[in-house]
């Protein structure tokens, strides 16, 4: 019933030449600006640059300590490669391989399912997601799909993150008793392990932030309206995004030059406003945080004695880089405003969802369809963890249920942009807040679910406002990172921040498995 199709290679076919000598030779796996920049140098080829993930993949996703980033490879991966390095060079992502999260639709020979059995049998989409049509306009070679916390984490409370029926088990390459974090747990390990130049996730609250902080790469959720969804399966319009996950705060920049633009087919992209820096890398020189005025929330900083003290050596870095600190900056209204996303969210899977799978076709098309699914294939779907959420969802489908959700999410968007998180930056004349993305991730308990350790996401969430969280170091072997969250459409800023900290800090370590 499971597809896992992987492209078969081996070492002694791998690379050639100089290929091989520049790869081999790197204590850490390339950047995305550093591939691109060797493929239009003609330092490495596309094909060569594919087979070494190839085989890394092979190497270290499966065997030995099973890993499980990546849920599908493109069996025309290669392929794909050798016509990219037919192309000329001119394009901004040339011959880059790239991975997707599988909740992103592809109109190719890959499935799209959200890591559930009850899609594979969905009909192919009838043409690629708008940010993969972008990407592939733009030179990436988009050779495969990772695993994901299934349909995006939201079937139960006591879910397991990185695990879904079709893709298994995803585990931290820092400590492989520990959760890699989710949603978009595949894509965070597949960058942390260098299976990929970069990779695509999506969030409607952590999902990108949470996993990126937990291993130890750069994750940026970025401004409602300012990436496509269309062609992405949904939890609700009013938070989901798909964002960049990389190796360097640089090659999140790059990749939001790309996904970034309007797109007929969302209600909810839009243009930025006059005077935004288109690209996002434009912002980024040295002495960027000189002047920068921070907000220190003290309040989304937890408890965690060693997490806060690599926040504090964090915050001397940024103060010695010329950054101005402000201590103790409350958020207003952040938790009722949580708590109020929350109750629109559910009344809003199902509308959206029933929506999105009625489009799609094939033999499920509704909410109500799944739940029936996963009842009829429990052992295979529900070995771990159950549907409540589902079935809680799908009971709220009367016209009280729905208006209270809309009330709800009205009043959310409100006190958790205007009234709070612009109102904190206003007060303070602020140009963003900070505080440290997450604990350290907990071990996996599939019996028990996640422990829940603290996230910082939620406001930025709620309010559909940037959030970039960047390494910020390790506490017992497991990362930790700092997180920069603003104005809507204060990507550029936050990106500029973000790679000044990245340069003043000590690099983020390489899992032991890389």
């Amino acid at each position: 019933m499971q597809r896992r199709c992987f492209i078969q290679t081996s070492a002694a076919a791998l690379l050639t030449g100089c290929g091989r000598k520049l790869l081999s030779s790197r204590a850490a796996p390339l950047s995305l600006a550093e591939a691109v920049s060797h493929l239009r140098a003609g330092e490495l080829s596309s094909v060569a640059l594919l087979r070494h993930y190839l085989e890394r993949l092979e190497r270290l996703d499966r065997a030995g300590p099973e890993l499980r980033s990546v849920i599908e490879l493109h069996p025309d991966a290669m392929m794909l490669a050798k016509r990219s390095d037919e192309a000329k060079p001119g394009r901004p992502l040339h011959g880059a391989p790239i991975l997707i999260k599988d909740n992103i639709e592809t109109a190719d020979a890959m499935l799209t399912t959200a890591g559930s059995l009850a899609l594979l049998d969905a009909p192919k989409p009838a043409r690629d997601a708008e940010i993969v049509r972008r990407l592939r306009e733009a030179g990436a070679v988009i050779f495969g799909k990772t695993n994901l916390s299934e349909w995006a984490n939201i079937r139960s409370s006591k879910s397991t993150s990185g695990w879904s029926a079709r893709g298994g088990l995803t585990r931290n390459p820092h400590k492989l008793s520990h959760s890699a974090s989710g949603s978009s747990s595949g894509s965070a390990v597949a960058v942390a392990m260098g299976f990929c130049a970069a990779a695509i996730g999506t969030e409607t609250n952590g999902s990108i932030v949470s996993p990126a902080s937990a291993c130890g790469i750069v994750g940026l959720k970025p401004t409602l309206g300012s990436v496509s969804r269309s062609g992405i399966i949904p939890i609700t319009q009013w938070q989901d995004t798909a964002g960049p996950m990389t190796r360097t705060v640089r090659d999140a920049a790059l990749l939001m030059n790309v996904l970034s633009g309007l797109d007929a087919r969302d209600s909810h992209s839009r243009k930025p406003p006059e005077g935004h820096a288109g690209d996002h890398t434009a912002l980024m020189q040295p002495g960027a945080l000189r002047g920068v005025r921070l907000g220190i929330v003290r309040e989304l900083c937890g408890e965690n004695q060693e997490v806060l003290a690599l926040f504090e050596r964090a915050l001397e870095k940024l103060r010695q880089a010329g950054a101005i600190l402000v201590d103790q900056v409350t958020l207003p209204n952040h938790r009722a405003a949580g708590g109020l996303s929350w109750k629109a969210m559910l009344p809003e899977f199902r509308a959206d969802l029933n929506s999105y799978l009625e489009t799609r076709g094939g033999p499920v098309r509704s909410l109500a369809d799944v739940i029936a699914f996963n009842l009829a294939h429990r052992d295979a779907e529900m070995p771990h963890f159950a549907q409540e959420l589902f079935d809680e969802a799908e009971r709220m489908s009367t016209p009280e249920a729905i208006a209270e959700a809309v009330e709800a999410r009205t009043l959310s968007k409100r006190l958790s942009g205007p009234e709070g998180i612009d109102a904190a930056l206003g007060d303070h004349q602020l140009q963003a807040l900070i505080c440290p993305t997450n604990d350290p991730i907990q071990r996996i308990t599939l019996d028990q679910g996640d422990a829940h350790v603290r996230c910082c996401c939620g406001p930025a969430a709620a309010a559909g406002y940037p959030h970039l969280t960047v390494p910020m170091g390790g506490v017992d072997g497991l990362p930790v990172g700092l997180s920069f969250f603003g104005a809507a459409w204060a990507e550029p800023q936050l990106l500029a921040y973000g790679d000044a900290f990245e340069k003043i800090i000590p690099a983020p370590a390489t899992p032991a498995l890389a």
